[in-house]
């Protein structure tokens, strides 16, 4: 009698990674709009958080938005900047 050994494949997935969304600061965009753009560009974003987030773009140069999947990332930072608005994304890390 002979015995068989079988291999059993791991099935563990390996997640997709996450992005940052970052909001640049500019001379051009009102503070208002900012705000008002990130209030109804990000998801449950309230204007108090928007407020945050621009001020620190306006204080620091640069600011978290969101950390999301790839996809939804590329799509909030599109939607920014076709709102005037200086975006980037990069992996979170």
């Amino acid at each position: 009698m002979s015995v068989e050994t079988i291999e059993k494949r791991s099935t563990s997935r390996k997640l997709a990674p996450n992005y940052r969304v970052l909001l640049h600061n500019d001379d051009f965009n009102s503070m208002e709009h900012v705000v008002q753009v990130l209030v109804t560009t990000i998801p449950n974003m309230s204007e108090t958080s928007a407020i945050s987030v621009m001020m620190e773009a306006h204080q620091n140069e640069m600011a978290l938005v969101i950390v999301c999947n790839q996809e939804h990332a590329e799509h909030y930072c599109d939607v920014l900047k076709s709102h005037g608005l200086r975006s980037t994304i990069e992996p979170a890390e």
